[in-house]
């Protein structure tokens, strides 16, 4: 049997370092799934937020779990805000939220979105084209804040408050996998969602990866599917937790984050699935910590 899942970590930063607090508020896959079967873990699809203590804060992907940031950040905004999300693709499950997003609609806000080029179409084009008239009743030429798209084309780049690296993915569409750090120096926190494991693309990325990876505090990881589903699912874009277990045991990483979660999958399964990672870990050794991600822990680090 596993241990128990931690809900929050406090580990006091080192000299200099600045302390990072990880928040999530989306950690499905594929679609919404509310419901009684997934009220430990979440129904949210990919949406977290990274801040460093100083008013300096990421958001990573535009999943239905930005909604409820959005409401948040309202809530508790006492000035303008200005916003920075970054987009790892734009398969639905990673986007659909943004029209739902709060802030985007208070005059006064500045919102910069940075993501890679989409399959066939600029980023600004596939943002836009969810919020057509066919499909959404207020296109985002009608929102209130200042909006800025831009596309990644720089493996290294900063936002206010953070360094960022990107390192490209295995997944059916152009998808970026990001590196983070305080840019005053400090814990680092990676984030690998929609990342395929295995083949042969798979194999030939993973040095790379490995390289990118190396001792990284907090992994957040694409763990969908079980060993017995992910054999079957070759070229589906996604890893099983044993498999996103390895990786983070071969870069030696301290922390990993079971992240994606398949919308078929209830809470015991994903306990069932925190079971392989355990069973992994156990048998190739090592001191990684392991983790569900569950809508609305915090994770510091």
């Amino acid at each position: 049997m596993s241990s128990k899942i931690p809900i929050n970590f406090e580990r006091p930063p080192g000299g200099g370092r600045v302390p990072l607090s990880i928040r999530f508020w989306g950690t499905r896959g594929s679609i919404p799934t509310p419901g009684p079967r997934t009220v430990r873990y979440g129904g949210n699809t990919p949406c977290v937020t990274i801040e460093d203590g100083q008013g300096h804060r990421l958001i990573l992907d535009a999943g239905s779990g930005i909604r409820p940031l959005g409401k948040h950040l309202n809530w508790s905004a006492k000035t303008a805000q200005n916003l920075v999300v970054l987009l790892s693709h734009t398969h639905w499950d990673h986007i659909q939220g943004l029209p739902f997003f709060s802030p985007l609609y208070t005059a006064g806000n500045a919102i910069r979105i940075l993501g890679p080029r989409s399959a066939g179409a600029p980023l600004a084009t596939t943002l836009r084209s969810q919020m057509a008239p066919a499909v959404f009743p207020v296109p985002l030429t009608a929102i209130g804040a200042a909006l800025e798209v831009d596309e990644i084309k720089s493996p290294e780049f900063s936002t206010p408050g953070f360094s960022v690296q990107s390192v490209s993915l295995c997944h059916p569409a152009p998808t970026l996998g990001f590196g983070i750090r305080p840019a005053a120096g400090g814990p680092s926190v990676s984030y690998l969602t929609d990342n395929e494991l295995a083949g042969a693309e798979a194999a030939r990325i993973r040095p790379e990866l490995v390289r990118f990876l190396h001792r990284t505090d907090t992994l957040i990881h694409d763990a969908m599917y079980s060993e017995t589903e992910v054999a079957s699912r070759l070229g589906w874009g996604h890893s099983s937790a044993a498999q996103a277990t390895e990786l983070a045991l071969e870069a030696e990483v301290r922390r990993l984050v079971l992240f994606h979660h398949d919308p078929e999958h209830d809470d015991a399964a994903l306990e069932a699935l925190l079971d392989e990672a355990v069973q992994c870990r156990e048998r190739l050794g090592g001191t990684l910590e392991l983790v569900i991600a569950a809508e609305d822990i915090v994770l510091s680090c």
